[in-house]
């Protein structure tokens, strides 16, 4: 799989069921996931693995994960939109 391929299916993933993921996830993988270790690209496509209600609640921070790693991401995620 080239880099492109790669950065096409993580854009993908990215499609959610919702928008409010979506606002999320798809400007994280095109303007900050170039520049992750290989190991946090790792946690990113973990995350991504995982059910749309439950990344919503972590992301709105009405439940806690209980993957430190996961969590790690979704904070390093989260902090990018936030003001």
């Amino acid at each position: 799989m080239t880099k492109l391929d790669s950065k096409a299916r993580l854009r993908w993933a990215c499609r959610r069921g919702m928008l409010e993921l979506d606002v999320l996830f798809r400007p994280f993988v095109d303007e900050a996931y170039d520049d992750l270790s290989d190991a946090d690209k790792f946690i990113f496509q973990r995350l991504l693995a995982g059910e749309d209600p439950e990344l919503f609640a972590w992301a709105m921070g009405h439940e806690k994960c209980g993957d430190p790693e996961l969590a790690y991401m979704m904070d390093k995620i989260v902090s990018r939109v936030k003001v």
